[in-house]
């Protein structure tokens, strides 16, 4: 048996990338052909690698190939200077370039309202010049939503990373993997988005660690070499990343994003703009609550009461956050989850109390005896500062009171 030379191994890895199996039909090679993809592996079309009528099956480990068939040039093949071939371990493996068929545009969410910097983003995401941007905020407030709306509404392709502490170069920009008892190469989310000319969306980047400082040459806008393959990506056209965070990359000193690490400031460094995402306003919150009403069949008139409650309560928790009178927020996302609720238990307190079951004990009574004085139309100007009540000391007496 003989190998595939370059040619014949650029045709294989056009046609599994496009069809994403070994067994493909002359049909389908004869529309890659009149594509202009590949040029007609008539090598291809024999009895060698015939499985049945007019399906045939490819030598993806690059070894299939028949005497008869290694000095048969390919069809309207022209001389060209030959490049070095890549590494015997490459030879051994077939080189898988993408995973990902058809359309990975994300779909346009109608609960979607616009605020904030999403105006600014989608700009950047529709000029599909590469400037990377780094968007921080409290959890819930529509930092992802507005990067895949954004991506949604100018239909540019969008491929999302969710960060951990685990994630490093193998997951990023790919390895080895066993696919049919063979030892493929598969390229990493980065790699793919960089050849698509899609965007990268890293979600929750200070969950990482120094690992990601395999991504430094990327963010400058440059190519990355991939080692274990002796190949070198370039950045298609309208390649660009966005990563979003809950802190500045500079960790959590409240302790609120327990697993949020200091990000070394040369990484940080390469994101011209940072983005401060913050909750969409009273006005704005309404609208995304209102179109979640819309969305799940609720339009009474109550419900739009419930969805003006809803928002002040929330506006009411988070004032008394920034001023630390209480340890939790409500988000947006949360809201809307409590009318998702609604919309399954018809109960408006079973809904609120099922969506705040997350906080603790103390916390969660206070939420919901606030919502019950919203509801209720009360004064609440006053809530979360009510004076704490000093506990006597049990070793105090008037002796111990006096001094001498």
């Amino acid at each position: 048996m003989t190998r595939l030379n370059n040619d014949q191994m650029q045709q294989v890895e056009v046609l599994y990338k496009t069809f994403g199996r070994t067994e493909i039909s002359r049909s389908e090679i004869n529309e890659l052909v009149k594509s202009g993809k590949i040029k007609n592996p008539s090598w291809l079309k024999s009895d060698t690698y015939k499985v049945s009528r007019g399906v045939y099956s490819l030598p993806i480990d690059g070894q299939d190939v028949s005497p008869t068939l290694k000095d048969v040039p390919l069809e309207n093949e022209q001389p060209k200077t030959q490049k070095a071939d890549v590494s015997e371990t490459v030879n051994q493996a077939a080189y898988i370039v993408s995973s990902l068929t058809g359309d990975i545009v994300p779909a346009k969410d109608n609960v979607f309202v616009p605020w904030g910097y999403f105006k600014d983003i989608k700009s950047i995401v529709q000029s599909k010049q590469f400037y990377p941007i780094f968007i921080t905020g409290l959890s819930g407030n529509g930092k992802t939503m507005n990067v895949s709306q954004a991506c949604a509404q100018t239909k540019r392709e969008c491929i999302r990373v969710n960060i951990t502490i685990e994630t490093d170069e193998d997951d990023l920009l790919g390895g080895y993997r066993l696919q049919d008892g063979q030892t493929v190469w598969q390229n990493g989310p980065v790699v793919e988005a960089m050849e698509r000319g899609a965007l990268l969306l890293l979600d929750e980047i200070d969950l990482a660690s120094n690992k990601i400082m395999c991504l430094q040459p990327i963010l400058e806008g440059n190519g990355v070499f991939l080692k274990k393959i002796n190949k070198f990506i370039n950045p298609a056209p309208g390649f660009n990343v966005i990563a979003t965070a809950n802190t500045k990359g500079q960790g959590s000193n409240d302790g609120k994003f327990i697993g949020t690490n200091i990000l070394n400031e040369a990484f940080l460094e390469r994101f011209p703009i940072t983005v401060e995402q913050s909750y969409p306003t009273n006005k704005i919150e309404n609208k995304i609550l209102d179109n979640v009403f819309a969305n799940k069949k609720l339009t009474r008139k109550s419900d739009e009461k419930f969805a003006t409650d809803l928002v002040t309560w929330a506006d009411i928790i988070r004032k008394t956050y920034y001023e630390g009178g209480v340890d939790e927020i409500i988000s947006t996302r949360r809201l809307v989850h409590i009318v998702e609720a609604f919309a399954i238990f018809k109960n408006k307190m079973k809904a609120i109390e099922m969506c705040t079951n997350r906080f603790d004990l103390d916390t969660k009574t206070s939420f919901l005896d606030l919502y019950t004085k919203v509801d209720g139309g009360q004064d609440v100007s006053d809530w979360g500062n009510e004076p704490e009540v000093e506990e006597p000391n049990s070793d105090d007496s008037e002796e111990g009171n006096v001094n001498y």
